[in-house]
C-alpha cells in the first residue's frame, strides 16, 4: 500500500522530506555535541551540563 493510500488513515500528517532531513541533521549535530571534549565546549562557551541538556533533546524538538 502506498504512503498516499495510508495517509487518510493516519491521525497525523506525514512530515515532508525536507523536515525529515532537518530532523536527521539536528540528531547528528546533537550526537556530535555530546562527544565534544571540555576544551571544545569551552571554546563554544558551553558547559558540559548545557551540552548534555541540548544533546538529550528529542530529534523532533527542533530549534526555532
Amino acid at each position: 500500500m502506498s504512503p498516499r493510500a495510508l495517509a487518510p488513515a493516519l491521525p497525523f500528517a506525514l512530515p515532508h522530506r525536507s523536515a525529515v532531513l532537518r530532523m536527521i541533521a539536528v540528531w547528528q549535530q546533537r550526537r556530535a555535541l555530546a562527544r565534544l571534549g571540555d576544551a571544545a565546549l569551552a571554546d563554544l562557551g558551553l558547559t558540559r551540563a548545557e551540552a548534555e541538556h541540548e544533546a538529550g533533546r528529542p530529534f523532533w524538538d527542533l530549534p526555532a
